[in-house]
């Protein structure tokens, strides 16, 4: 019989697998890498998703990596953009490209795209950036003198899931909070120092599952293991849009140990990877919008509460910026010029106040100069 896993194992060890029970000394290409990937649709979270993880953090750390390529933003995961090293995005965007593809045929293009062949958009598209940066706006607008009457933002958009399209490091740069910055596009290997990937499926047969372009999808499965285990199939498919994954977990399962949660979900782990001590003491973290923490299973409940889902996740394209208290989403904030508003869900003792204003505090400190804690009471 399956070894049952509480909740609070599950919580305590996804904590350690994401550094978040201590900050990690690991550099931070290997901490990127080890997560896979980190949500970056806005600029400032990933740092703040390193800052939180990794011991003397520095902005500029990141923004070295971007600008030598070492760490690239493109879509990814789930069709959002995310921040990937450089051959991990090589390895990962034929895997996921199905996943894009389908994101590209959905209502929301369905305006600029209805009628048109999207694989003949995809050349086009190819056509424009080849030996070319161009900011999306150029995109846009020399994709709508193309397809005369359409809207060519919404087809810039697609080509970026249809062909693997690197943004800039200005995309990802540290700035102001809810801007972004006029982002500059270049297809994928298109500089020495870039990943080269035709972006497109290519079938075939490895051990673990199909292999396309590189990566087969049972090394995907042990790599998000490693990072989010132990997890079931639907967590895979959660974290990473792609779908027929049960054949793959079985192929894996004589490598792979088994337990159950306590609603008897089957979950998957790496066969010498620990459990960690559900009894073990954790700090106050402070997490950003759309963390991997949050995004990284099906069923959230070992770090967020059902009952405090709908004030994290207000609507199915948004997550919150959050705050663990003993490793559960406890609150969230948000910057709102110089003050950093820290609000919790429920009333905080006066040694749980101090632990979360402390570590605001720290935050606060790495937002910027000026920057002022404000500690809100208890809806």
């Amino acid at each position: 019989m399956n070894d049952v896993l509480p909740v609070r194992t599950l919580n305590r060890t996804l904590l350690e697998r994401q550094f978040l029970t201590a900050r990690t000394e690991r550099p931070v290409l290997e901490v990127v890498e080890h997560l896979v990937a980190l949500q970056g649709q806005e600029p400032n979270w990933p740092y703040l998703g390193l800052w939180t993880r990794v011991a003397g953090f520095r902005r500029e750390e990141l923004a070295a990596l971007l600008a030598d390529g070492r760490v690239v933003r493109s879509a990814s995961l789930r069709s959002t953009q995310h921040l990937s090293g450089g051959p991990d995005f090589e390895r990962w965007r034929p895997l996921l490209q199905p996943v894009l593809d389908r994101t590209s045929r959905a209502r929301y293009f369905a305006p600029a795209t209805d009628g048109l062949d999207l694989d003949e958009l995809a050349a086009t598209g190819r056509e424009l950036l080849a030996g070319r940066t161009l900011s999306r706006q150029t995109l846009a607008a020399e994709l709508a003198a193309r397809y005369p009457g359409r809207d060519g933002k919404l087809l810039a958009g697609a080509v970026q899931l249809r062909v693997p399209v690197l943004q800039g490091p200005d995309s990802a740069a540290w700035g102001g909070w809810g801007t972004r910055p006029n982002t500059s596009l270049t297809l994928a290997g298109q500089r020495a120092d870039e990943p080269r990937t035709d972006g497109r499926s290519a079938g075939g047969r490895s051990a673990g599952g199909l292999s396309v372009g590189g990566l087969s999808a049972g090394a995907a499965v042990l790599r998000y293991l490693a990072a989010f285990g132990p997890a079931g199939v639907q967590d895979f498919r959660a974290w990473s849009g792609l779908t027929r994954m049960r054949p793959v977990f079985e192929e894996l399962r004589p490598r792979l140990r088994v337990y159950r949660d306590e609603r008897g979900t089957e979950l998957f782990d790496l066969p010498d990877a620990a459990l960690a001590d559900p009894a073990r003491p954790v700090p106050v973290r402070f997490l950003p919008a759309y963390d991997n923490l949050l995004l990284g299973h099906a069923d959230r409940t070992r770090v967020l509460a059902d009952r405090d889902r709908p004030r994290v996740m207000p609507g199915s394209a948004r997550v919150r910026p959050t705050f663990l208290l003993d490793g559960f989403v406890a609150g969230t904030w948000a910057v709102a010029g110089p003050e950093l508003l820290v609000s919790p869900f429920r009333p905080l003792t006066d040694g749980e106040a101090g632990e979360v204003a402390a570590e605001a505090g720290r935050l606060a400190a790495f937002l910027g100069p000026g920057q002022r804690v404000v500690l809100g009471t208890a809806d």
